[in-house]
């Protein structure tokens, strides 16, 4: 059987999905959230590894506050001021960081109870509906999840459609650490991204709207940088480190490119999305996590793929409006690769 019951919360039973390959590859998702729990991959020896953040009951997940493996939405990110104009309307949104919204609202799809549908022992869909209003957007929203394992990857599809005018931005809020996910901080991992650009912030983490490049700055992670030397670097201080909008550039490659400190096992992340947010967890509060483990600030880094940040205040951004009678479909492919091939590929990237 693929799926067992986790636990309880108030809105009801949450349900836990197993996924596995010939690979090894290892996958489990909850029905709360949509959310991956845990995500085994062998290294460069075959020894695996669960590389991500998470909780051993739905409880946790339910009282969490860091979004650990949650799909988020309906808008990823940040909307300023919790408003936004559409349409010749004003939309006044649930504000729960500050005064801004911060992933979809208080009670976003992190916290929704999706509808499992295993279709395989390689593939699991998550389906949700969003009413007309939720957390003050417009329109029902359908939205679907799609997690499926090929070879030695894990690709998540999105689609969604909406009745009517409504912003939009699904991402995956993982906490990857590829040492394992209580190993500690991600100090020693490399990190790169191919992006020119990045999208600058005020204090309170709003898009300005300008789109300045990444050269002769600390955010120009186009060859492989220590996430270390990010989060002790004075000009980061205000964001502990990174936990900035990258603008993805065009050609061939992945997005992004972690690596463990041993160099056994590389993430590779590619997507459709316009742009990646890059998050060394600076601001991850001291927790109790899965198996006894203990988590802290810098002990992962997130690699959200997404829409530009408070897009809908921001025309001279890409635009993130679903419009009613279309579909929206995004996919994001996590790869990873034991140390001959990924370090083989990340030479590849280099090209910036």
């Amino acid at each position: 059987m693929n799926m067992r019951l986790f636990g309880q919360v108030p809105e009801g039973d949450v349900y836990e999905v197993t996924l596995e390959n010939r690979r090894g590859l290892k996958a489990r998702i909850l029905s709360l959230g949509a959310t991956l729990r845990s995500l085994e991959v062998p290294d460069a020896e075959g020894n695996l590894r669960d590389v991500i953040l998470g909780y051993d009951t739905a409880e946790e997940y339910w009282n969490g506050q860091s979004y650990l493996g949650a799909a988020v939405g309906r808008f990823a990110n940040r909307i300023g001021g919790a408003c936004f104009f559409l349409n010749g309307r004003e939309y006044r949104l649930d504000a729960n960081e500050g005064r801004n919204q911060l992933h979809g609202g208080t009670y976003g799809f992190s916290r929704r109870l999706w509808m499992p549908i295993v279709k395989s022992g390689q593939e699991a869909v998550f389906r949700l509906t969003s009413p007309d209003g939720d957390m003050g957007f417009p329109g029902q929203l359908d939205a679907e999840v799609c997690y499926r394992l090929e070879g030695n990857a894990l690709r998540i599809s999105y689609r969604a459609s909406a009745s009517a005018a409504t912003p939009l931005s699904m991402t995956n809020h993982s906490y990857f650490n590829l040492a394992g996910h209580g190993s500690g901080t991600v100090g020693t991992h490399k990190l790169t991204v191919r992006a020119d650009c990045y999208t600058p912030t005020d204090t309170e983490m709003i898009p300005t709207g300008e789109i300045r490049p990444v050269a002769g700055t600390l955010l120009d992670l186009r060859d492989p940088v220590e996430a270390e030397t990010l989060w002790n670097a004075p000009e980061l201080s205000r964001t502990r480190g990174l936990d900035h909008n990258f603008v993805l550039s065009g050609g061939e490659g992945p997005a992004a490119v972690l690596t463990a400190p041993d160099g056994r096992l590389s993430l590779e992340v590619s997507t459709d999305c316009p742009a990646v947010q890059v998050y060394t967890a600076g601001f991850l509060e001291e927790q109790r996590g899965k198996d006894g483990a203990v988590y802290g600030p810098h002990h992962a880094v997130c690699l959200e793929t997404q829409a530009f940040p408070d897009a809908v205040n921001h025309p001279e951004f890409p635009s993130a409006i679903l419009e009613p009678g279309r579909l929206w479909e995004s996919e994001t492919v996590y790869r990873f690769e034991g140390a001959g091939l990924a370090k083989g590929r990340r030479a590849q990237m280099i090209y910036l």
